[in-house]
C-alpha cells in the first residue's frame, strides 16, 4: 500500500479529510499530502504513504502546477471565492462599480498579461499563512484581519479557455506558493469590476495529472 500517488479531490472536504480517509482505509498512519487543496477546490492531491514516501514530498511541493479556474466578474468575497460574503464590487472611491460594465475580451488579455512572470502577490486574509505567530484566518474568524504582505510568486502562463460575462475561465500554470484566489480577486480589481474565484480544478502537480489520479470510494 505504501508509495506515491494522486487523488482526485472532490469538491467539499479538505485535504486532511483525504488523508483521513486514506489513514482509515489502510491502517497506516505515516500519510501526508504535497500542496493542500481547499475544501471548495478540487483536481490532483499528491499522497504519500510510508515514510520513505512521505520524505519526498517536499521536493514534490516545489513542482509546477496546472490549474482550471473560473473567475467571476462583478462581485468581490471576503474569502475571494464561494464561501465568503460576496458584494458588489466597489471602486476606490467606495462608489459602487456599474454592474453592466462588460469587459471586452482584449481588455482582459490585456489585463492578465500583467500577472504573468514573477509577481508580487497578497495572500488572502482567510489563509493558512502565518504572521508573528498567528494564523490568517483564525484571527479573521475572530474580526482580527491581519494586515498580510505581499510575496513574490511565479505564474508562468495564464490562458484564456472562454469568456462570457461574468466568467472568465482560464488554465494557469504556476510555481510554488501561488493562490489562485488571489489571482481571481487581482484580475478583477485589474478590470475594474471586482471578481472572487467562482471554481477550481487543479489539474497536474509536476508529473501527477488529473486524468490518471484516483478517485475516492466510499
Amino acid at each position: 500500500m505504501e508509495g506515491i500517488f494522486a487523488v482526485n479531490k472532490p469538491v467539499g472536504i479538505s485535504s486532511h479529510d483525504v488523508i483521513y480517509q486514506l489513514r482509515r482505509k489502510t491502517g497506516i498512519k505515516r500519510i501526508g499530502h504535497a500542496g493542500t487543496l481547499d475544501p471548495l477546490a478540487s483536481g490532483v492531491l499528491v499522497v504519500a504513504i510510508g515514510r520513505e514516501f512521505t520524505k519526498q514530498l517536499d521536493t514534490i511541493v516545489k513542482s509546477e502546477k496546472e490549474y482550471i479556474a473560473e473567475v467571476f466578474l462583478g462581485e468581490t468575497s471576503t474569502t475571494d471565492d464561494m464561501e465568503g460574503v460576496l458584494r458588489q464590487a466597489q471602486d476606490k472611491n467606495k462608489t459602487l462599480a456599474n454592474k453592466t460594465h462588460k469587459p471586452s475580451l482584449s481588455e482582459i488579455q490585456d489585463s492578465i498579461k500583467q500577472f504573468v512572470g514573477k509577481i508580487m502577490q497578497t495572500p488572502p486574509i482567510y489563509s493558512a499563512i502565518k504572521q508573528k505567530g498567528k494564523v490568517a484566518y483564525k484571527e479573521a474568524r475572530k474580526g482580527n484581519a491581519l494586515i498580510l504582505e505581499p510575496r513574490e510568486v511565479e505564474i508562468r502562463d495564464i490562458e484564456i479557455i472562454n469568456y462570457e460575462f461574468p466568467i472568465i475561465k482560464l488554465r494557469i500554470t504556476c510555481g510554488k506558493g501561488v493562490y489562485i484566489r488571489s489571482l481571481a480577486r487581482d484580475i478583477g480589481e485589474k478590470l475594474k469590476t471586482g471578481g472572487y474565484m467562482k471554481s477550481l480544478v487543479r489539474t497536474r502537480v509536476g508529473e501527477f495529472r488529473i486524468e490518471y489520479a484516483v478517485k475516492l470510494e466510499d
